[in-house]
């Protein structure tokens, strides 16, 4: 099971891209109106080791809710903004994106 972090302010993106201590961060930004976002969602949700991803931290952003913040991401990580979209964040910096049927759990694996 994921503990999702809901990423409701642009206060808490803004201290996940200051970070440059040794966490890793995942954002996934959910369309909750889109079919594919939650079939990519479950999938990923139903993966998930907490074991294996103890060092993560999990971010869930609401798109319909807070598409300032998506937006917000886009600008501060240099990525086109797509629904669903997963993002892993180190030291400040996007290293992995995708989106729609590209989310996996052993993708992210990798990149933690």
């Amino acid at each position: 099971m994921i503990d999702w972090k809901k990423l409701d302010d642009k206060d808490m993106l803004k201290a996940i891209a200051e970070d440059h201590s040794d966490k890793t961060f995942v954002i996934f930004k959910h369309s909750t109106s889109c079919s594919i976002s939650a079939m990519a969602l479950n999938r990923l949700e139903r993966s998930w080791n907490g074991d294996e991803m103890d060092k993560v931290d999990a971010y869930y952003l609401d798109l319909l809710s807070y598409r300032d913040i998506s937006n917000a991401i886009a600008d501060k990580f240099g990525v086109d903004h797509e629904s669903p979209q997963v993002l892993v964040i180190k030291n400040g910096q996007c290293i992995y994106n995708n989106s729609h049927m590209g989310i996996n759990y052993q993708s992210l694996k990798e990149q933690v």
